[in-house]
């Protein structure tokens, strides 16, 4: 295996994080015509670390709270109950119209009606990240951390934290804490940010050592030239991917893993699922598009990321590492939760052999 970890570590996973709560219609249903939603506490970052975390590995996050309020207390206990310690600082709300926890609000879709999502990001208090709120010193000189995940989605949540992620970073490089990036392009976040965080994330995903994108977020973050258009055969679209992944590699060379995920829709509950890996300088593994059922589409990348960690965490051969990231990712779309929650690694190697039969 090409990429270090730390020993004796205390945590096996770090991950920077604003947590909110997402709400959904029961059933299936759309928002607009439901009365009775689900919630749960959500960041994509935690949905990573979720499956490293109920696989028995220990893990931290770091995030900010809204003082006192009770949605705070509501993610605290949820954290705890995917097994995650965490840390950061309790921001005063400010009155009514001071901070919050972000909400997302999103319906599952169903059949031939796909979801949508809406975010309520207004006084999000994790656009408040900041790296004197932690001792990274302690957090990775002294506890140790073997992975830190970093996500373009807080990276561009603010000027303040797209800074705290880029100490997060160089802190981690610092004490030789593997660093794996998600670009998670989002042109929101972008707009008028372009040349910051160009520079920022370029200068993240130079010293990462596992890269994560699609290809606009390859394109759009980076700048790599995506895969060319055309070829509707399946062997067309791979080969195109792993000359775009071959490009990303040769301007972040730091990197040891380069990794994306590969996703056509059929209908809402029926998608066609692969992924693409290098690892090394020509160790390819290519997972061609294989047919799964889907409850709830949103967190299964996030899934496959927290599985391709955790077989890079455990030290199995890279051939194993996108195998069991594509079944994790499969394994949170059948979760009405935005993260997979897997009861053991038996659990998810079966849905990777296509078996689903029942275990008495």
């Amino acid at each position: 295996m090409s990429i270090n970890l730390k020993n004796h570590a205390k945590y096996s996973m770090l991950v920077p994080t604003s947590m909110g709560a997402r709400i959904t219609p029961i059933n299936g249903q759309p928002v607009h015509s439901s009365d009775t939603f689900y919630m749960q506490a959500t960041s994509a970052e935690t949905n990573v670390a979720s499956v490293p975390s109920f696989l028995g590995l220990p893990v931290k996050v770091l995030t900010t709270f809204v003082k006192d309020s009770p949605v705070a207390g509501f993610i605290k206990s949820n954290l705890k109950s995917r097994h995650m310690d965490y840390e950061g600082p309790e921001v005063d709300q400010g009155g009514p119209w001071g901070y919050r926890h972000q909400f997302n609000i999103a319906d599952s879709g169903y059949g031939s009606r796909g979801p949508r999502v809406q975010n309520d990001r207004a006084g999000e208090v994790g656009r408040t990240l900041n790296i004197k709120d932690f001792d990274v010193d302690r957090i990775f000189g002294q506890e140790g951390v073997q992975i830190v995940h970093l996500s373009g989605l807080i990276g561009a949540l603010s000027e303040q934290t797209s800074q705290f992620c880029l100490e997060i970073a160089r802190a981690a490089r610092k004490h030789g804490t593997a660093i794996s990036f998600d670009l998670n392009y989002r042109a929101t976040f972008w707009q008028g940010r372009e040349k910051e965080l160009r520079e920022i994330f370029t200068e993240i995903a130079s010293i990462s050592d596992i890269l994560v994108g699609n290809e606009e977020d390859f394109q759009l973050c980076l700048g790599i030239e995506g895969p060319e258009a055309g070829g509707k055969a399946i062997q067309d679209k791979i080969d195109n991917f792993k000359e775009m992944i071959g490009r990303v590699k040769k301007s972040f060379s730091n990197a040891s893993v380069y990794a994306t995920t590969l996703r056509q829709v059929v209908s809402t509950n029926e998608h066609l699922w692969g992924a693409i890996m290098l690892e090394g300088d020509n160790n390819w593994q290519v997972i061609e598009p294989r047919r799964i059922n889907v409850l709830d589409r949103i967190g299964g990348g996030d899934g496959f990321v927290g599985g391709l960690l955790y077989g890079i965490l455990k030290g199995w051969d890279a051939e194993k590492w996108v195998q069991f990231g594509w079944a994790t990712g499969a394994l949170a779309t059948t979760f009405l939760t935005d993260y997979g929650q897997p009861a053991d690694e038996e659990m998810v190697w079966s849905i990777w052999e296509g078996n689903a039969r029942v275990k008495r």
